[in-house]
């Protein structure tokens, strides 16, 4: 790694740092505060659905202004946004808002994540290319991956601990002020490079044609649809297992006010995203195509949401969360540099904007599901269901595997072609 290889990668992870610890502060108790403002667990986890509804409803519209206007000021608006309406979801909390109220500016936190959603990790990738970088891009996104997780262990437990201590909305204004500060950091450090933003065209024509892209690079490139199709399911069930985890460990721990409890959970997946950061590379080479430690990887994962879903231990939960948390953390790097690998430069943030869009669609309809069948049975059920639906992902990525793209057995950047178009065999079957 050159000089400047090295410097792209130091500014990544101090945005990862703090993207993650501003985030993390609430990460373990943000159930916790969505019942305590008097929503069910109905309405708790349809309000992050709604959080899901509108990610859906401006991550393409967001991808404009990644695509004409900069990765930068992409995520510098993202900063703004999200600081704005954690503000907001502290006053709703104050006041007891109706759950109308939080369901819109739950939408609008979303706004604030597309902002960020695929132009990171888009600039990441065009200025390593910028910068002549031929190591592994596993390696990159491991190490973001780690620091996120110790980031998200130091905050998810100050967390838990400042709101055991004060009160449930103390983390959120913290929160507030870790994103303001990232504003500053990232107007001083982060500039595109190996990418030029095109303001020639309108904002109308501009949304057809980041939508005509993510359909052209995305849904009709074979392996890449394939890993998009499989998203919902499996980033559905994570985010509602995730938040699931905070009232299931209180409740197995036997009492609902010790929030620094709710704020392990988090930590438990924290230290399982360091480990995993970590091991990503190095599970890398243990398998010939990535595709098949992603379908192993979701396999696993969805047997530990079963054993969660029967287990009436608390320290047995938390083992189980640890390596769901651990499975997960290992195969996300591997599956960014896969899709990463697939999809050309021009239009990276868009296709990488359209998967993050359909991971999150999965959300919109998984989380409200699920958070009414822990109302209706209980949240070990829940998580069990959660385990069956996240088993539908496995044939899509069989589905990705089967095309055979060079990007499967790439594992370096300068050794990874992208695949815009189906293979030869690919074209003759249809």
């Amino acid at each position: 790694m050159n000089v400047q290889a090295r410097r792209i990668q130091s500014v990544y992870i101090t945005l990862m740092l703090g993207n993650t610890l501003a985030a993390s502060f609430i990460w373990g108790i943000n159930t916790l505060f969505l019942l305590d403002a008097g929503l069910s667990n109905l309405e708790a986890f349809a309000a992050n659905a709604f959080y899901t509804v509108g990610v859906v409803l401006f991550e393409v519209p967001t991808g404009v202004i990644a695509d004409t206007w900069g990765r930068r000021v992409s995520y510098l608006l993202g900063t703004v946004t999200l600081a704005v309406t954690t503000a907001l979801y502290y006053l709703m909390w104050q006041i007891s808002a109706p759950f109308w109220a939080w369901a819109v500016v739950s939408a609008l936190l979303g706004l604030g994540f597309t902002f960020f959603s695929g132009a990171v990790e888009a600039w990441l990738v065009d200025a390593l290319h910028h910068a002549g970088y031929e190591g592994s891009l596993e390696a990159v996104f491991g190490r973001g991956q780690m620091v996120s997780g110790v980031a998200m262990l130091g905050g998810s437990v100050a967390g838990g601990v400042i709101a055991q201590v004060t009160d449930l909305g103390v983390p959120m204004l913290l929160r507030v002020g870790v994103l303001l500060a990232m504003f500053v950091v990232a107007g001083l450090l982060m500039r595109d490079l190996g990418f030029t933003p095109d303001r020639s065209a309108g904002t109308a024509q501009a949304v057809r044609g980041i939508w005509s892209a993510s359909i052209e690079h995305g849904l009709k490139n074979p392996p890449v649809r394939w890993v998009m199709l499989a998203a919902p399911f499996v980033s559905g069930v994570s985010f509602y297992g995730f938040y699931a985890m905070q009232p299931y460990l209180l409740e197995l721990y036997g009492d609902p006010d010790a929030y620094s409890i709710a704020g392990l959970a988090a930590a438990a997946v924290a230290g399982a995203q360091v480990v995993g950061g970590y091991l990503a590379p190095h599970a890398r080479r243990l398998f010939r195509k990535r595709t098949t430690a992603l379908i192993g990887g979701t396999a696993a994962g969805a047997a530990i949401l079963g054993l969660l879903g029967v287990t009436d231990g608390f320290w047995v939960a938390i083992v189980l969360l640890v390596l769901w948390a651990l499975v997960f953390a290992a195969e996300m790097p591997i599956r960014q540099a896969y899709l990463n690998d697939l999809i050309p430069s021009k239009q990276r943030a868009t296709v990488l904007s359209f998967d993050s869009l359909m991971g999150n669609a999965g959300g919109v309809v998984v989380q409200p599901a699920l958070g009414r069948a822990a109302d209706v049975y209980s949240y070990g059920t829940s998580l069990a269901i959660g385990g069956v639906i996240q088993l539908v992902a496995v044939p899509f990525l069989i589905g990705s595997r089967r095309q055979g793209s060079p990007a499967d057995v790439a594992v370096t950047v300068s050794g990874s072609p992208v695949v815009t178009e189906p293979p030869p065999d690919e074209k003759l079957q249809r």
